[in-house]
């Protein structure tokens, strides 16, 4: 059975069905897609993006095990310094009898021969020296011994070093002289000019004088003094003391060697500088210490070979060792800091050569080169592969881990690179001789090794972690999509199966699934049904209430027209007269009722034609304006051709109701303006009256069934509020779009139609 799908009670209540379907959705707490703000998909990359905290907790695991391994290292480092000093333990033959048990050490006087990695050539320009420059030490008015005359700068200061190499003691003087004036050749005194003196110790403590004093320069030798302490004069020339001498422009410069077989440890040099070649008096000592007065000499201290040859024997190449006495000088060193990671680069090869054999030559090997190691490399840090060493030269230490070992404790001290781009950790034990520290073993490393295996572990870890990340990214993102769908054609023939007015034209087929938007899909498609039933039993009830009632009303018009013919007086008269109005009232009704479901019928029955628009207009406004004599109608149509397809009496019928309810809300004796003109869509037909305007927000309801905005005045007429409806079906019949505003000027109200085709 045909039934009206444009029934007012149904246009109701396909509106209570959406907001029914809307109420059901947020109690099931699905929120209408219209609103959504984050689909599902967009929720579930949210949520899946706390998969991130799996690489943050790894790599916190890790930095835990780094921080395990420098530990470990630590510890590892003491025990090696531990080891170190037991094999230096109470061998007192390893340290210089005199200066490791010095109470002091006097910077300038007290000397430390640096290791040179080459032999020095005796040639006096010093070039063999310009890697060790740095080492050298300043003399001047502070280190004076004696001086006669007024001190000026330019008259005498020096730079001064030694060095050993093998089994030679190396010295170099580097003398600003403003005078510089040499031994006469026939002159039997070797103290009247410019010279130098040494006094030093030997092997058998013996105190031991010489003065080098040449007569031109070039190569020179040592005389040696007699014992006399009071005298400078020589007793014979020490050729094993040789060098070379060469003036230059500011003074002269000097280089000397000697086996260090020739002294113990007490040594002093001194500048005695002469520059009145008439008197020849001296006017300025300067050096390290007095070399006339025993107690006054100064130390060296020469690496000791013993001790590197230990050190050695050790073959602990992975540190770096140093060996101090208790002022903190060095007495050995061995490794290179540089190489001292702390991890054997082998150890490294092993761990991960698998992966490696596995990666090789392969797409993921380019892959983690060029993709993903740059990006891990954005938070993680490479060790580095060079970095400033302060501590290459030295010759003294100094540092918290030294003091304590030097006072008993062993200790460890972490400390960076002066370019902070390296963390070297160093670990120190005291050596005991008799029962007192004498020195201390320090170890050295850098962390680079564990730096390493951290950033090889943790690069193995980002490259799981970011797989299992991609898989469940993946598999989550696949879920939502499907959950997403499934809701989207939910929604979608939920939609579908309610038209713009509310009407239910077609059904949602159940899921079969058993999850929550299965048991959703069953339950609308169940509540539609129920909701279709019902509806169908309201669109039926105005035509069968029409029929039904249209009977008992007739019986009663007729009854009225007979009594209305019969001979009545005046007072029943008039009641008859009111009864037969109510009844013509109630026979409009029952017609208007049933209008929206004729008119429908006609629709789908109605047969497309061709017709001039224009004359179709001009005919009705003629009309128009015998049936409307006290409003005045205007209608101008500006068009290049007005033909059209669909059907005449159904827009003449639309054009009524426009006209209607234009007339109704305009005032008298006002004008009602018609214009059609072309648009790009097709035509754009617009109705002006003058008159009441429109309640706000009211605008797109008026279009809707069973809405009016007039006062109940008028007890003539019934009115239902399906005119601008009606007019609105038409009109979408011909594929046309129908609004309703306020003029700009608020002087009236416009209706504007637009036809999109001109042929339908």
């Amino acid at each position: 059975m045909t039934t009206s799908r444009l029934s007012t009670a149904w246009v109701i209540d396909g509106k209570v069905l959406k907001h029914v379907i809307s109420s059901r959705l947020r109690v099931l707490g699905v929120r209408p897609m219209s609103k959504l703000r984050f689909g599902l998909r967009l929720k579930l990359l949210f949520f899946s993006s706390f998969l991130l905290t799996i690489p943050w907790l790894g790599y916190q695991y890790v930095w835990e095990m780094e921080t395990y391994l420098r530990i470990g290292q630590e510890q590892t480092m003491v025990g090696t310094a531990r080891a170190v000093a037991t094999a230096l333990h109470e061998r007192p033959a390893l340290f210089d009898s005199q200066s490791a048990y010095l109470t002091d050490v006097k910077p300038g006087t007290d000397l430390y021969a640096h290791k040179i990695a080459y032999p020095i050539q005796l040639d006096g320009k010093l070039d063999d020296w310009q890697d060790y420059r740095h080492l050298s030490i300043a003399y001047d008015e502070q280190n004076l011994i004696d001086s006669i005359q007024d001190y000026q700068l330019d008259s005498l200061h020096f730079t001064h070093m030694v060095g050993q190499y093998d089994r030679f003691l190396y010295a170099m003087f580097d003398v600003t002289d403003n005078k510089v004036l040499l031994r006469p050749t026939n002159s039997l005194r070797i103290d009247k000019n410019d010279h130098l003196q040494i006094a030093m110790t030997d092997q058998s403590g013996l105190f031991q004088r010489y003065i080098i004093a040449p007569t031109q320069p070039g190569w020179v030798n040592a005389y040696l003094l007699k014992d006399d302490l009071d005298s400078l004069q020589p007793e014979r020339l020490e050729t094993k003391i040789q060098g070379q001498w060469r003036n230059t422009v500011s003074g002269y410069q000097l280089e000397l060697r000697f086996p260090l077989a020739m002294i113990s440890s007490k040594i002093a040099f001194a500048i005695v500088d002469v520059d009145d070649p008439q008197t020849r008096s001296v006017e300025q000592i300067m050096g390290t210490a007095n070399p006339s007065q025993l107690d006054s000499l100064g130390t060296v201290l020469v690496p000791s070979p013993e001790i590197e040859k230990i050190l050695k024997g050790l073959q602990y190449s992975n540190a770096r060792v140093w060996v101090v006495d208790k002022h903190m000088r060095v007495l050995a060193r061995s490794g290179n800091i540089q190489k001292s990671s702390g991890v054997h680069s082998g150890s490294l090869n092993n761990l991960f050569s698998n992966n490696d054999l596995d990666h090789q030559k392969s797409g993921w090997e380019y892959i983690e080169k060029n993709w993903l190691l740059p990006l891990y490399y954005q938070i993680l840090t490479k060790p580095p592969a060079d970095f400033v060493d302060d501590l290459r030269d030295a010759f003294a230490l100094q540092g918290q881990d030294i003091s304590q070992a030097l006072s008993g404790k062993p200790s460890t001290l972490w400390r960076l690179s002066s370019d902070n781009k390296a963390v070297i950790m160093s670990a120190a034990h005291p050596i005991y001789i008799d029962e007192k520290v004498m020195g201390a073993v320090v170890i050295e490393q850098t962390t680079n090794g564990i730096r390493t295996l951290r950033n090889k572990a943790l690069e193995q870890q980002f490259h799981y972690i970011l797989l299992v990340i991609l898989i469940s990214t993946l598999a989550l993102f696949l879920i939502a999509s499907r959950i997403s769908w499934r809701i989207r054609k939910l929604r979608d023939d939920t939609e579908n199966a309610i038209d713009q007015q509310g009407k239910i034209i077609g059904d949602i087929v159940p899921s079969s699934a058993g999850d929550e938007i299965g048991d959703l899909s069953r339950t609308f498609a169940h509540v539609l049904s129920r909701l279709s039933q019902y509806n169908t039993y309201l669109e039926n009830m105005a035509s069968r209430l029409s029929h039904e009632l249209r009977t008992p009303v007739a019986i009663v018009n007729s009854s009225l027209d007979i009594l209305l013919l019969e001979q009545q007086n005046p007072e029943t008269k008039q009641y008859v007269d009111r009864a037969k109005q109510g009844i013509t009232r109630l026979s409009k009704i029952l017609t208007n009722m049933s209008e929206a479901t004729r008119l429908e019928q006609a629709i789908q029955s109605n047969d497309h034609e061709t017709f001039d628009l224009e004359e179709l207009l001009k005919g009705c406004v003629a009309g128009y304006r015998l049936v409307y004599a006290n409003r005045t109608f205007d209608v101008q149509v500006s068009v290049s051709h007005s033909t059209f397809h669909g059907s005449p009496e159904l827009f003449a019928q639309m054009l009524d109701k426009i006209i209607a309810n234009a007339v109704e809300f305009s005032e008298e004796n006002s004008a009602i303006n018609l214009q059609m003109v072309n648009s790009e869509p097709g035509y754009v037909l617009t109705i002006t009256n003058q008159g009441i305007l429109l309640p706000k927000n009211m605008q797109h309801q008026l279009l809707d069934s069973m809405v009016s905005v007039r006062k109940q005045q008028n007890t003539e007429q019934s009115h239902l509020g399906l005119g601008l409806y009606i007019a609105k079906i038409i009109a979408r019949y011909h594929q046309g779009n129908i609004r309703i505003d306020n003029l700009k000027d608020q002087s009236g109200v416009v209706v504007t139609l637009v036809f999109k085709d001109l042929k339908i």
